[in-house]
């Protein structure tokens, strides 16, 4: 038997690699884990996730005081943006969390090789200047943006998701490229502290990939709240100038070009998967078209002893799918059965409202057979209500045979707290009768799923 160095070596420390890490650690494993940051936890926790949650949790506050909100409420104020020091929490967020894998990486014994991982063969990694050799190796790299042909990134004038991060003032006209999750998000924040915020989207309707019930709903919010859309739209080139920016647009399906002047332009049209400088052919690996690496229902990649998870491999780019897989592959290498249901992975959107699904969309659900389809709106919820939340709704998805729930969507202010109950019951096959006979906390947010499901079989009660 060749003797490694390490049991497990994980390459990337993000959601995935630091989870599969201490689970193969606890597990009893020699592991240690390549990060090349200064700093543990990928993009998620220092430029992704967190810090992103922690700017959209401030300016929720601000934009209450400023909005009139808290005015409703009896509360008067008169807010002041200090700019500075709404950075300052978000970095002191970042730097607890990241500090605490760091010291779960002590606790666990877990080694933290410092510096960019490349292979040398199948079972030698190559670490700044040294090489390290193990018997199993996890690719847990993760992703980064995906650039726009002909657009540059200069993180002044055109920044990307990290960019929008760290502006130093509020921009006048913020325009977003990009209608996803992660440009609504950022769009979000900035429009709360006073920019003008403009989302341009190549296709008809934002968020894709969600129900489009959902979609069409939250677009209205949106535009309610006064972000403007420019849909079924390309650009086509970004001319900077100073501390200005030009875009040029066209209707995607083609016509004349028209332009947009801003003075901060924020690319938001995807990520790509990190393989490149992996050097994966001296391991024997191949990516796909998306530059993804296949794998098998266990994690395997075609190459005995590598594995994959995450960001890198097909599947939605999400930290909480990176984070199972992680504690899947490390059960698996050791022996054991690690399993993801990868029909059951909640998505979430952090504004305001809050956007979340789970399971099929109504579309996708009847394009496998009949369905049953229950509503519920948030204006009839008397914790919304209460708490002047009345925009959005809960719809649940079953088969019209079986019941099974096959989706749930919903926009409420606590939407991604709503969907775990969701995805729980859907984990473990339940029925729409089974979520509308379970008793729920009277008065709360999650009642309207149970009203949804009721609606489902035809009995609501509170519409």
């Amino acid at each position: 038997m060749a003797d490694y160095d390490f049991d497990v070596l994980v390459i990337g420390s993000g959601p995935g690699g630091y989870v599969a890490a201490i689970r193969a650690a606890q597990l009893g494993l020699r592991t240690a884990c390549v990060e090349s940051r200064e700093t543990l936890g990928g993009t998620c926790l220092n430029v992704g996730c967190i810090p992103s949650k922690a700017m959209l949790h401030a300016s929720e506050y601000f934009d209450a005081a400023s909005n009139g909100t808290f005015a409703k409420l009896g509360i008067k104020v008169t807010p002041e943006l200090d700019l500075e020091a709404m950075h300052g929490q978000r970095l002191d967020a970042v730097k607890q969390l990241t500090g605490g894998i760091a010291f779960l990486f002590k606790k666990n014994k877990v080694e933290w090789l410092k510096g960019r991982g490349s292979f040398v063969d199948a079972h030698t990694v190559q670490v700044g200047d040294k090489t390290v050799t193990a018997k199993d190796i996890i690719i847990a790299t993760g992703s980064s943006v995906t650039p726009l042909p002909g657009v540059e990134i200069d993180q002044k004038v055109v920044v990307d998701s990290t960019g929008a991060l760290e502006l130093a003032k509020v921009p006048e006209h913020l325009v977003v490229i990009g209608g996803g999750v992660i440009g609504l998000e950022l769009g979000s924040v900035w429009r709360r502290l006073g920019a003008k915020v403009t989302c341009v989207e190549f296709l008809d309707q934002i968020l894709p990939g969600f129900d489009g019930e959902v979609r069409k709903e939250s677009n209205k919010i949106f535009k309610k709240q006064g972000i403007e859309f420019k849909l079924s739209t390309k650009v086509t080139g970004v001319t900077v100038k100073g501390d200005k920016a030009t875009l040029t647009l066209e209707p995607a399906a083609g016509g004349e070009a028209t332009t947009l002047e801003a003075d901060c332009v924020l690319v938001s049209i995807g990520r790509r998967p990190n393989t490149d400088g992996l050097a994966l052919d001296k391991a024997g690996l191949a990516t796909n078209q998306r530059g993804q690496i296949e794998i098998g229902h266990r994690f395997e990649t075609s190459v005995p002893g590598i594995w994959a998870i995450g960001d890198v491999v097909p599947g939605p780019m999400l930290a909480h799918k990176a984070e199972d897989e992680g504690i899947a592959v490390a059960e698996n290498i050791a022996g054991l059965t690690g399993i993801v249901n990868h029909d059951v992975i909640p998505s979430v959107v952090y504004t305001w409202p809050e956007i979340a699904g789970v399971g099929l969309t109504e579309e996708a659900a009847k394009e496998k057979g009949e369905v049953k389809v229950g509503k519920f709106p948030m204006v009839g919820n008397s914790r919304a209500k209460t708490n002047h939340e009345p925009d959005g709704f809960v719809k649940i998805i079953a088969d019209a045979k079986s019941d099974r729930v096959l989706g749930v969507w919903c926009i409420a202010v606590p939407a991604g707290t709503m969907i775990a109950q969701a995805a729980q019951a859907m984990e473990f096959g339940a029925t729409s009768e089974d979520i509308a006979y379970t008793c729920h906390a009277h008065p709360t947010h999650s009642e309207a799923i149970k009203e949804a499901a009721m609606a489902v079989r035809g009995k609501p009660i509170h519409i």
